[in-house]
């Protein structure tokens, strides 16, 4: 049986540079206590920005690129693309074709996923899925890829969170277990709490809807936080039981880089020792589409994991959208 297996994974950050407190002198004394408690309660230290006149797909280039290196294949190797985002190019086209014609993959079709910061793990899935069952299918790139800060109103406190960054991951099909399982759940009733909510069918952009900042990305209202505290083991336990291993066989589990206090709680809930996640978000922000593909880099780089790890990466988005996926590396 086909199954697909991740050969190499890359990540990117742009080059600014944005400590909290350069936030701090950029958002103005007003701001300087909410930064402070942001900082407390997420972990999250700095953030890297891509300078203005950076799209999407500039950012998601290189680690596309660095991800093809790093697997010996060229970008007229690929039979697909699939990149996750929810801060793309474009309303349309898709961010992914974009992609493809700066990347020279011209072999390769492609298509977007709008699962906001869920998008890895689903495109992961997707891909899997694709090479199992098409065997004209042999290599594909996933990218999750994040430029949220550019979305936000430079006055809005949750600019502290934003982060820019790209990962990828190059899958290819093979004989040894990589793909395991995948589980899903969603929320649909949530979908008003956090978003840009003009500049779509539902409100198309108007001067009156840009003046009042409503093609921005804003929290209206809090997500509660058990939609992750609940959610993110009840994931991990479904993707166990599918497949038939325990959580304890678990080498790493990565779950999206938002607070560094749910992912404590999550992995006590789980039984799982601390050392036994990663995370980034103390030194990158919240990379949302990519945060996933960028630990997984990350952890991979520092050697937490290697081949033969059984790595679990969950991810939550705004809406909301949950899914996770495990892989055997």
């Amino acid at each position: 049986m086909r199954v697909a297996r991740i050969v190499s994974t890359a990540r990117h950050l742009p080059e600014v540079e944005v400590t909290n407190a350069s936030l701090k002198q950029r958002l103005g004394p007003a701001f300087h206590e909410a930064v402070d408690k942001l900082e407390e309660a997420t972990g999250i230290r700095k953030r890297w920005w891509a300078p203005d006149g950076v799209a999407t797909s500039d950012l998601a280039l290189p680690a596309a690129r660095l991800a093809l290196e790093r697997a010996g294949r060229r970008p007229e190797d690929l039979d697909l693309i699939i990149l996750g985002t929810d801060s793309p190019d474009y309303l349309t086209p898709a961010t992914s074709v974009v992609l493809q014609h700066k990347l020279g993959a011209k072999n390769a079709g492609t298509y977007d996923v709008g699962c906001a910061c869920a998008s890895f793990p689903t495109g992961l899935a997707n891909a899997a899925g694709l090479i199992a069952a098409n065997p004209s299918i042999k290599t594909v790139l996933v990218v999750g890829v994040y430029l949220m800060h550019r979305l936000a109103a430079p006055d809005d406190p949750l600019v502290f969170l934003y982060g820019d960054g790209a990962g990828a991951a190059v899958l290819e099909a093979g004989e040894e277990p990589g793909f395991l399982s995948a589980a899903f759940s969603a929320d649909g009733s949530y979908h008003g709490h956090w978003g840009i909510f003009s500049g779509g069918t539902a409100e198309p952009a108007s001067e009156e809807s840009v003046r009042a900042g409503r093609t921005r990305v804003k929290m209206l209202q809090r997500y509660p936080p058990e939609i992750n505290h609940d959610g993110w083991p009840k994931l991990v336990r479904k993707l166990a039981s599918q497949d038939g291993f325990g959580v304890h066989d678990l080498d790493l589990v990565l779950f999206s880089q938002v607070r560094k206090p749910s992912i404590e709680l999550v992995m006590a809930d789980l039984g799982l020792p601390y050392a036994k996640t990663h995370t980034i978000m103390e030194e990158m922000g919240y990379t949302g589409s990519a945060c996933l593909a960028m630990a997984l880099d990350d952890a991979i780089e520092r050697k937490k994991v290697g081949p033969g790890s059984l790595v679990a990466l969950v991810g939550s988005g705004v809406g909301y959208n949950q899914a996770g996926v495990v892989f055997k590396l």
